[in-house]
């Protein structure tokens, strides 16, 4: 019978589902699996769960061969002090010695020996290629070169926050999310830096565990500044408090009240200035146009006339030229110069 259960392996604290063909698996038991990158070591961290009987054969899942012996525990130590600590020194030697601009974190040496990989922090990219040949030539083996970050890092170095307990992202966080600076003011938290961020210099993630919480709570909350009528009277939001969920309204000039969410009663709608300004518009606006439809029927034809270009009927010269429009049809030749002079008609051959 074959069972399925997490396992968490390597060096960045990968969790994947592991399968086993043998019974007898605990949680936190010391296993030797093969996952896409080779065998190495892990730890179950969920009880297994049996598979059954006329299940296909897992596809994408790691194997757990074993759990670790007496024998696997001296190989694992004998790697850990010995073998990683010469291929660190090794590394950092010829860093120096090629001028790479990248800093050596980590070596991570596979159990079975297949695989040795190297975590670095750079600014950019770096050409390491002859590196590479000069770890293969020493190791003859296969040689991984994996640039990190800050949060990487102290995953990969660091132990325990100043919270008192295990890193997060060492203990259960599969992957980094971003942590925004609006999550802290979200929740009201201390904007100082010393104390919002974490090991690696960033903001803690734990700011991202509740920030859902907290916009759902807001959601029954009216924003600063709004009138609402509650059981206890109308008066204009000053703050709210999100756990709590209660908002400290001012009904009277200096005298403040806090209430629950329960007793709002109403939001009030703002007050319209702006419609009051936009009917005062529209009044004044109003006989300008009424007085302009009752113009008489010699200004509007003027008022088109000049639109038009044309001379006004009041211009008894008939010039032509325009008062208001474009130069007429018939006068559009004539400029500073006077009228154009007539063009001589043009010889046609037949």
């Amino acid at each position: 019978m074959r069972f399925v259960a997490n396992v968490r392996y390597g060096a960045m604290g990968f969790v994947g589902e592991f399968f086993s063909r043998f019974s007898g698996l605990r949680l936190n038991d010391k296993v030797i699996a093969r996952s896409d990158r080779g065998v190495e070591t892990g730890n179950v961290i969920s009880q297994p769960r049996p598979m059954s009987a006329d299940a296909p054969d897992p596809q994408g899942l790691g194997e757990i061969l074993r759990k670790t012996t007496p024998d696997d525990a001296v190989k694992v130590e004998h790697i850990e002090n010995e073998i990683k600590p010469q291929e660190f020194k090794f590394c950092e030697k010829r860093l120096a010695e090629l001028k790479l601009p990248m800093r050596l974190a980590e070596v991570e040496h596979l159990f079975g020996g297949t695989k040795v990989i190297f975590y670095f922090l750079a600014e950019g990219r770096v050409d390491f290629r002859e590196l590479v040949r000069d770890l293969a030539r020493e190791y003859h083996t296969r040689i991984e070169m994996r640039q990190i970050g800050v949060r990487d890092e102290a995953r990969l170095l660091a132990f325990y926050e100043h919270c008192g307990r295990e890193l997060c992202c060492r203990t259960f966080m599969k992957n980094l999310e971003p942590v925004t600076m609006r999550m802290a003011k979200n929740q009201k938290a201390t904007l100082d830096p010393t104390k919002i961020s974490g090991r690696c210099g960033r903001l803690m993630c734990c700011l991202r565990y509740e920030d859902q919480t907290y916009n759902e709570l807001k959601q029954s909350l009216p924003r600063k500044g709004t009138r609402i009528l509650t059981t206890k009277g109308t008066g204009e939001v000053l703050s709210h408090d999100v756990l709590s969920q209660t908002v400290k309204i001012e009904i009277s000039p200096g005298k403040e009240l806090v209430v629950s969410v329960d007793d709002i009663q109403k939001v009030l709608p703002p007050e319209s200035v702006e419609g009051a300004s936009e009917r005062g518009e529209e009044s004044a606006a109003g006989p300008a146009r009424q007085g302009r439809s009752n113009e008489g029927p010699d200004r509007t034809a003027q008022r088109n006339a000049e639109n038009r270009g044309a001379c006004p009927p009041q211009c008894e010269r008939n010039c032509g030229r325009p008062h208001r429009g474009g130069p007429t049809p018939e006068r559009r030749g004539e400029g500073r110069r006077g009228p154009a002079k007539p063009q001589p008609p043009q010889d046609s051959e037949s």
